[in-house]
C-alpha cells in the first residue's frame, strides 16, 4: 500500500498525467478502497493510453460506458466538464454508482418471458420501457443540434423526454421534434414571480403535459471540476459566453448568460412580483394554483418532504441529487428510494434518477418501487459521441439490458417486480 501510494505521488506530478486526459480524481480513486471506485479509474486509465480501442460507430458499442470516451474526445474541454462535473470533490457521483451494490438480484426459474412487457404508464400516457430521458441543460454545448437530436431520439424510441429551463433549444422546438408531449423542468426566476408564470405558461401553451419544479440547486453547488476544466480551455467564445470563458450558460462574472437560452427570453414585459428569499412549499402551492399541468418535485430524497409533497399536492417526485452535482451528501439515490416511495404511500408516482447505468440499476430501482428511472449523462455521452444515432443506441441498450434482467428473474411486466426480486448485500 506505501509503495502505490508513492508511485501515485509520482504520476500527480507527471507533466504525463494531463496529456493522458487523466486527472488528480482519478489517482485518488485508484488508491480507494472502493472497489469499484478503482476499477473505474483502472479503466479511465487504461481508456487514456488506448484511443485505438474506441469505437468508431454507434453500433459497436457493448454498454453504454462505451460511449463516455469517444464523446470526452469530441466534446471541448470546458464542455465536458460541465457535464462530468459534481459537487465539491465529486464523491456523490461515485456514491450514486455503489448505491447499486447495496443489491443482490434473486432470479427466479421456468418461468415464460419470452416477450416481457417493460411498459410503464405515466398520467395516462404508455411508454415501451421505464428509461426517462433528463433534463440536461445546454446540449448544443455537446453536438450542434442539442436537444433536438435528443427529441428525434426520444420519438424514434418513443420515449418520455423532459425539457431544462436552460435547454439550447425552446420548448415549442423540442416538442414539435418529439411528436408528442415534452415535460418542462423549471428553474424558478429567483428575484420575480411573473416571470416565472410566463414561463410555466409558456410551456403548457406549447402542450407539456408536466411541470418539473428542481428543488436540489436552490441552496447552490460547488463545481469545482467545471470550473478547473473552463479554466484549461484555452478557447476566447464570446459570441456563446459573456466575457469569452467557454462555461456553458456562465458568463466570466458568474452570472447567467441568456442568449443562447431560448425559453428564457421573448416575454413581454409585465409588472415585477418580487420573490423574496428561499422557495417554501408555499411556492409548490402558489405553482399548483397555476396551471393545469402535472406539478412534479424534483430532488426529494428524504420521507419527511415525499409527505409534505403529497399534502401540498404534488402530482409525482422525482427522487434526485442532481447526478451528484447538488449537494455532497455521500447518499445515493437508489438508497433514499425507499424511504421517498414510503412517504408516498403509493399515491403518487417515483421516480429516481442519479447514477443509472444498466439494466440491473433500473431493475433493482423497480423493485424498490419506483415508477420509472431517470438517465442523463449516459443518453449525453451517445449525443456528443454519435448525435442522435447515438442516444437512440444508448436508450436501444438500456432496454435491453433492462428486458433480459426481466427474464432472468421471471417477470413478465413491471407489475410483477417487488421487492422479493433483491436482497441485501452484506
Amino acid at each position: 500500500m506505501t509503495d502505490r501510494r508513492r508511485f501515485l505521488a509520482f504520476l500527480a506530478g507527471s507533466p504525463l498525467l494531463a496529456a493522458a486526459g487523466l486527472n488528480e480524481r482519478v489517482l485518488r480513486d485508484l488508491g480507494a478502497g472502493s472497489h469499484r471506485r478503482a476499477a473505474a479509474a483502472l479503466q479511465a486509465a487504461q481508456q487514456a493510453v488506448q484511443d485505438g480501442s474506441l469505437i468508431a460507430r454507434a453500433s459497436a458499442a457493448l454498454n453504454v460506458f462505451d460511449f463516455e470516451p469517444v464523446a470526452k474526445k469530441k466534446i471541448p474541454i470546458a464542455h465536458w466538464a460541465y457535464l462530468a462535473t459534481g459537487t465539491d470533490d465529486d464523491a456523490t457521483i461515485g456514491a450514486n454508482r455503489e448505491g447499486f451494490d447495496r443489491w443482490a438480484l434473486r432470479p427466479r426459474r421456468l418461468v415464460n418471458v419470452d416477450e416481457p412487457d417493460a411498459g410503464v404508464t405515466l398520467y395516462g400516457t404508455r411508454y415501451p420501457t421505464p428509461i426517462v430521458i433528463n433534463p440536461v441543460g445546454s446540449q448544443k454545448a455537446f453536438h450542434p443540434l442539442g436537444e433536438i437530436a435528443v427529441a428525434r431520439a426520444a420519438r424514434a424510441r418513443d420515449h418520455l423526454q423532459v425539457l431544462s429551463t436552460v435547454a439550447t433549444t425552446s420548448i415549442e422546438d423540442a416538442i414539435k421534434a418529439r411528436g408528442a408531449t415534452v415535460w418542462f423542468q423549471l428553474y424558478h426566476d429567483v428575484e420575480n414571480w411573473a416571470r416565472t408564470l410566463q414561463m410555466v405558461q409558456r410551456a403548457e401553451r406549447a402542450g407539456s403535459a408536466a411541470l418539473v419544479f428542481t428543488v436540489d440547486l436552490l441552496a447552490g453547488s460547488n463545481r469545482e471540476a467545471m470550473i478547473r476544466g473552463a479554466r484549461r480551455d484555452p478557447r476566447h467564445c464570446v459570441d456563446c459566453h459573456l466575457g469569452g470563458a467557454p462555461l456553458p450558460g456562465v458568463s466570466a462574472v458568474n452570472d447567467r448568460d441568456i442568449r443562447r437560452k431560448p425559453n428564457l427570453v421573448g416575454y413581454p414585459d409585465v409588472p415585477r412580483i418580487p420573490e423574496t428569499g428561499t422557495p417554501t412549499w408555499e411556492f409548490v402551492d402558489r405553482l399548483k394554483a397555476s396551471t393545469g399541468m402535472k406539478v412534479l418535485i424534483k430532488g426529494i430524497v428524504t420521507r419527511e418532504d415525499a409527505e409534505l409533497a403529497v399534502q401540498h399536492g404534488a402530482d409525482g417526485l422525482f427522487v434526485s441529487n442532481h447526478g451528484g452535482r447538488a449537494e455532497n451528501s455521500l447518499r445515493a439515490t437508489v438508497t433514499s428510494l425507499p424511504e421517498v416511495v414510503q412517504g408516498t404511500r403509493g399515491r403518487i408516482p417515483v421516480i429516481c434518477d442519479g447514477g443509472f447505468r444498466r439494466g440491473t440499476d433500473i431493475f433493482k430501482a423497480m423493485a424498490l418501487g419506483a415508477a420509472s428511472i431517470g438517465i442523463g449523462r449516459p443518453y449525453i455521452w451517445g449525443l456528443g459521441a454519435f448525435g442522435q444515432e447515438g442516444v437512440e443506441t444508448v436508450l436501444a441498450l438500456l432496454r435491453k439490458e433492462f428486458e433480459l434482467v426481466m427474464r432472468q428473474a421471471g417477470t413478465k411486466n413491471i407489475a410483477a417486480i417487488t421487492r422479493d426480486h433483491i436482497v441485501a448485500r452484506n
